[in-house]
């Protein structure tokens, strides 16, 4: 199968180090023919450092001038509103940051784009695409399918914040001013207190938001959110408890993001890296107590492959068609309902 001929849409922080330096050594897969950056001492930096042999100002000129496969156009979520649209429209695979965009508005608005031009729209959720994840999604199915274990009960994650960026290199930087795109406003009838409250919760803790869905394989309910912020709890279409615990505490140095996803007669825990950690996967520990032997623990061996490098090759291997994107426009769409709910109930409760 031909190489894939991908562009790049903006080359900042995010840009380098979670996409870029992956999409880079996967020369058998793909290779990035361009990049679009309007800060042209950035581009140029960048583009040596990658051996990019195009460069324009903005998404527009890419689109126009260069030949690609797909794009990956890492942005800043409040800006996809004012990028994402003429991709679709032109016909191109994208990949985007999480999240959608800020409000279910604008994410309706891009998904409809994406589906009238039968345009593929992958939303970068990484942690779909731990290999840790991928393992245990994989089992959690299995369970599921065969009832040894029970019925599916419990769904906790754990996010405290912490040291995110677990030792990965800096990126090239530049002092020039970040390109003047209007961010996406809050929904309508948000004050100006709730746009920053929705702006943080969907920054920070979408990807858990998204992670229950993607072990649930069905859609759930807010339920519940505590006066301090630090829990969220809810249930899911066929009955199943949800909890999201958002910074119960806080670290310097580690990272301690866990997801547990408990049946009735054991357990599939994730302990995840920090997200821009290089080459390391995700821990699994599986439970098993189904009354029929002793009860087991086992720790699989996952293969030293991070997040990041296996979504890149998770959107390759869509935009070929010989897998589906691990979390399309659609379904991302779904995270910011909730989210939007999130904020409401704690303004109707609290505020």
């Amino acid at each position: 199968m031909a190489k894939l001929k991908i562009g790049f849409v903006g080359v900042g922080g995010m840009g380098q180090m979670a996409h870029l330096s992956n999409y880079a050594v996967l020369r058998d897969e793909c290779e990035v023919v361009a990049l679009a950056e309007p800060r042209p001492q950035l581009a140029e930096q960048v583009a040596r450092r990658y051996g990019v042999p195009q460069v324009f100002a903005n998404h527009l000129e890419l689109i126009e001038r260069a030949d690609v496969d797909a794009i990956v156009a890492a942005q800043q979520y409040r800006n996809h509103h004012a990028i994402i649209p003429d991709i679709l429209r032109a016909g191109i695979p994208v990949f985007t940051e999480k999240p959608l965009s800020l409000t279910v508005e604008t994410g309706e608005h891009i998904v409809k784009l994406g589906e009238e031009n039968h345009t593929l729209h992958m939303v970068g959720y990484h942690k779909r695409s731990d290999p840790a994840m991928e393992y245990a999604g994989k089992l959690a199915e299995e369970w599921r399918s065969s009832g040894e274990f029970g019925k599916l009960r419990y769904i906790r994650v754990t996010m405290p914040p912490g040291g995110w960026k677990g030792g990965a290199d800096e990126p090239l930087t530049s002092n020039e001013p970040f390109p003047s795109i209007p961010m996406e406003p809050g929904p309508a009838d948000f004050t100006e207190n709730q746009v920053k409250q929705l702006d943080a919760f969907v920054n920070y803790y979408i990807h858990q938001v998204n992670a229950i869905r993607f072990f649930l394989q069905e859609s759930y309910q807010l339920t519940f959110g505590d006066r301090s912020g630090v829990l969220m709890a809810g249930e899911s279409d066929s009955g199943v408890t949800v909890v999201l615990e958002m910074a119960p505490y806080r670290t310097s140095f580690e990272w301690h993001e866990t997801i547990q996803v408990c049946f009735e007669r054991g357990f599939i825990r994730i302990d995840l890296p920090a997200p821009l950690a290089r080459q390391v996967a995700g821990k699994v520990t599986v439970m098993r107590d189904n009354g029929k032997g002793q009860p087991s623990y086992v720790h699989p061996v996952m293969p030293n492959m991070s997040a990041m490098k296996k979504q890149a090759m998770n959107f390759i291997a869509a935009v070929q068609g010989t897998r589906p994107a691990p979390c399309a426009a659609k379904e991302a769409l779904e995270d910011l309902k909730l989210a939007e709910n999130y904020i409401r109930y704690m303004s109707h409760h609290y505020d």
